[in-house]
């Protein structure tokens, strides 16, 4: 699917057909169908140079490996589930 982003830094409403609106942060990015890209509103938008248009999910990645950053391994260990007290 292709993929718009906000180049603003203000919020953005993007009109899409049926009467929908895609609505990106700044500098946020969304998917749109084709339909939605021969939509006059949208192409205006990509033309004005506020909205960039980029293909097959051209968002953040994870290209540095680090997928449990920041954890230190103390804290919760063992996984045991609920703790059960009381009588049984």
């Amino acid at each position: 699917m292709p993929t718009v982003r906000n180049t603003t830094r203000a919020p953005l409403a993007v009109p899409l057909p049926g009467g929908k609106k895609l609505r990106l942060g700044p500098l946020n990015s969304g998917q749109v169908t084709g339909k939605a890209l021969d939509s006059e509103p949208v192409r205006a938008l990509i033309e004005a140079g506020t909205l960039e248009l980029g293909i097959d999910g051209g968002g953040k990645s994870r290209e540095s490996g680090g997928g449990d950053l920041g954890r230190t391994g103390r804290g919760h260990e063992g996984g045991r589930g609920v703790h059960r007290s009381g009588d049984r």
